[in-house]
This record gives structure tokens, C-alpha cells and sequence, in this order.
């Protein structure tokens, strides 16, 4: 990219207690807030094979009450303080997190490093909260158009079982487990030393850390997780599939590319040319699509980034009678376009600006920069990367881009997925 763009280094203070518990402090006095981000080194990348949802369960059971804090009562408390929190879970991690007025940092330690120390894992709570999860399996996916397509995606991309099952997992498998199941899974991955707080906002550095001491400093350390093993072979698990959706109102179709881990080279190129193909109403194929030919109702594209290999994937669901296989030409020839002559200097401009812009948005919400850094941190060890990430980004070359996209996404080496409305197979 043409300009070079660096911006004031964010004040970061790391430190380590006795039971492991990483400590990411970030002080920023611009407005009386602090916001607290715990994040645990478990997602359903760490899942076994017959235990799934294992680890989107427990995004759910973390506000079922601890020793000190009653059901819900978590939720209360931070509203009550003014606050807002909630927790997500993904396959690389799940987090819990707030943000409160400055003087309420107490609270939200409090109230966190409880439900670390003594969260209720009781048969009455797992009970209720699984069938909270499939509640939410019936809403947001069985019962959503095209609500399965990014589940099903992911199995034909990756082979290896940690990466290619869903967050939500098998009803099935969660209808199986025991309490003790959950006991042993919150034992192994909810300890301190399997975990990173980060607190950012307004506070004082020395006496944020006393309190950080006082409320989790006496909570025992475990031994480390099993080790994960998360390589993948270079092609696709499967290449071609016909999926029937019974609440598809019109067909549609996902495509889906193996891309690098997060934060190599490569996946910092085709990160930028998802941009450029398909993300907002000046990318190629909104321009193309959308508002050229007009043969798409919707046009999504995504960059799903993770510690081992990720994805792309773009997809459409195209207007009646409109040609599914002439969209699909449309974009694989943006992409061998890509491929053969890489982006314009406007397009690289327009990214470049994109990203500036997005770096200083997300400084100034201290949420924003607690999630951020909480991320590096526990993903690559370093929540200095902050400080440094926007430098890379902007150095990567058209040219970069040109050979990512040649290599990984011009290639029969991708996933076809064919969203069929019931009946019309």
C-alpha cells in the first residue's frame, strides 16, 4: 500500500499471578469508564468427538450463579451498576465481558473472578441451560432459512474434527452428559492459568492489579489441557454438495476456500481481497452483482480467521429464474481477475482508508480495546500486537494480494454448497 500510517502506541501493562492468570492492563482516562474482558483458552476446537457444544454450553451455564452471586444475579448486578456485559462463544475461545463506570471496577472482579473460583454446576442447572441452547439451536439455525449453510460449509472445508463441527455441537451429545462431565470440563478449561483478564479504561495501574490479586490471586491453578492438534491436509474435505433446505424461499449456494492461520502473510493478503470482492456496496461483486446485473437478492462474503487454517466464503441467493451457475461465473472470473492483475491503486486506497479508519474507531471504545488486545494476548501471546497490527496490514502489497488470491482462492481446490428449497431437487 502507498502511504505508510502509524498510530500512538496504546499504554500496556502485563503481568502474571502465581495461579497463571495473564493481566492485560490498559489505561486510558478519556472518558470515566473501565471495561473488563475475560477471555478462556477454550472453544469448540477443544471439544472431544462425543461431547460437543461442550464449550457453547458454558457461555450459558456462567450465568447460572456461583457461590456468592445468586442465578441471574449476575446480569442484575451490572445493570443495576449502570453497566452493560454479555459472553460468545466461538471455535478459538469463549469470553465473558463488561464495561461499567469507572468507580465499579470492584464489581465486575468481583463477580468474575466468583464464578471462575465456584461456578454452580449443578444437575438443575445443566438441565435448564441445555435446554436454553436448544431453544436457541431451534431458532437460530433449524428453523432459519438457510440457518445450517455455514455449519454445513465448514465440514466440506475442513477435515480435521477439531475445526469442521459447529460451536452449537450435537443435541444429542449434550442430552449424554453428566454433571460430571461438566465438572471435569470446567475443572480442566475455566482455571486461571487457562485464562487472560484485561482491564481498559480509567483506573489506577497499582491498585487495578491489588484488586485483580485480591479477587483471583487464591484460585487454584490446573494442569494445562490436553494438547490440540489443528493441521489440516491442503485440499477441502469435499467439493460438491446438494443441500435441501425445507424454509429456503429461493435456492442459493456458499462457496468456501482453506485458507493460512490468522496473522501470516498470506491470510493478511486474502483478508484484504475479501474486502475488496465482496465487502460493502463499492466491492467488485456488489458492484457486479447487486447493482450490475441485479440477479442477486443477497450477497455475503466472510473471513472466518482462526488460530490454524481458516476460511473464506462468499455466497448468494440470487433472484427467481435468475441463473445460479452465470453468478458463479461472475465470481470465480473477479477472482481470476484478482488473481491475474491484482487490485487498482483505488481499490488499495480505499482499503488502506478502510482500515485507518477502523484502528482508530475500535481506540476509542475501551470495550473494543479490551477484546482486541485479550485476543493477542491469548492467541499469540503478545497483547503488544495491538500496538503493531495496522503497520502490517498497511504493508501489504497489491502484488501480495494478487499471488494470496492466485494460490489459495483461483483453484478447483474449494467447496460447493447448493442450498436447494425442498421439492425442487
Amino acid at each position: 500500500m502507498p502511504h505508510s500510517f502509524s498510530l500512538p502506541p496504546l499504554d500496556i501493562v502485563e503481568h502474571t499471578l502465581a495461579n497463571g492468570l495473564r493481566v492485560v492492563l490498559n489505561h486510558d482516562g478519556a472518558a470515566p469508564v473501565v471495561s473488563v474482558a475475560v477471555y478462556y483458552n477454550v472453544g469448540s476446537r477443544n471439544e472431544r468427538e462425543d461431547r460437543t457444544g461442550f464449550a457453547h454450553l458454558f457461555e450459558h451455564m456462567m450465568f447460572q450463579g456461583s457461590e456468592n452471586v445468586p442465578k441471574a444475579g449476575h446480569f442484575q448486578f451490572i445493570m443495576k451498576a449502570g453497566g452493560t456485559m454479555n459472553g460468545t462463544t466461538s471455535s478459538e475461545r469463549t469470553n465473558y465481558y463488561e464495561t461499567l463506570p469507572a468507580d465499579q471496577l470492584p464489581l465486575a472482579l468481583w463477580l468474575e473472578s466468583d464464578r471462575m473460583r465456584s461456578l454452580a454446576v449443578t444437575q438443575e442447572n445443566l438441565d435448564n441451560q441445555r435446554d436454553a441452547v436448544k431453544e436457541e439451536k431451534r431458532l437460530r439455525y433449524d428453523n432459519q432459512p438457510y440457518g445450517q449453510i455455514f455449519d454445513l460449509i465448514n465440514e466440506m472445508i475442513y477435515k480435521n474434527f477439531a475445526n469442521s463441527h459447529s460451536t452449537i455441537g450435537s443435541m444429542d451429545h449434550l442430552d449424554a452428559a453428566s454433571v460430571e462431565d461438566c465438572q471435569e470440563f470446567f475443572r480442566i478449561y475455566y482455571a486461571p492459568n487457562n485464562a487472560v483478564i484485561v482491564l481498559s479504561g480509567s483506573f489506577d495501574a497499582d491498585e487495578a492489579l491489588k484488586l485483580v490479586e485480591t479477587y483471583f490471586g487464591d484460585i487454584p491453578s490446573q494442569p494445562l489441557p490436553p494438547e490440540l492438534d489443528v493441521t489440516e491436509p491442503t485440499e477441502v474435505a469435499s467439493t460438491y454438495r446438494e443441500w435441501q433446505d425445507p424454509l429456503a424461499p429461493f435456492p442459493a449456494f456458499l462457496i468456501g476456500w482453506k485458507i493460512p492461520p490468522r496473522r501470516t502473510p498470506e491470510f493478511y493478503a486474502l483478508y484484504l481481497a475479501g474486502k475488496i470482492l465482496y465487502e460493502g456496496d463499492s466491492c467488485r461483486l456488489y458492484q457486479k452483482l447487486v447493482k450490475g446485473d441485479e440477479s442477486v437478492i443477497q450477497l455475503f462474503g466472510f473471513t472466518d480467521e482462526r488460530r490454524g487454517p481458516s476460511s473464506i466464503f462468499v455466497g448468494a441467493i440470487p433472484k427467481p429464474g435468475e441463473d445460479l451457475s452465470k453468478i458463479r461465473e461472475t465470481i470465480m472470473n473477479e477472482i481470476h481477475d484478482l488473481a491475474t492483475h491484482g487490485p487498482s491503486p483505488a481499490e488499495m486506497e480505499k482499503i488502506e482508508n478502510q482500515f485507518v479508519n477502523d484502528s482508530v474507531r475500535q481506540r476509542q471504545s475501551s470495550m473494543a480495546r479490551a477484546q482486541a488486545i485479550a485476543e493477542y494476548a491469548l492467541y499469540d501471546g503478545d497483547p503488544k500486537l495491538i500496538n503493531t497490527e495496522l503497520e502490517r496490514i498497511l504493508a501489504v502489497t497489491a502484488d501480495d494480494i494478487r499471488m494470496a488470491v492466485a494460490h489459495y482462492l483461483n483453484t478447483e481446490n474449494r467447496a460447493l454448497l447448493d442450498v436447494v428449497p425442498a421439492g425442487q431437487g
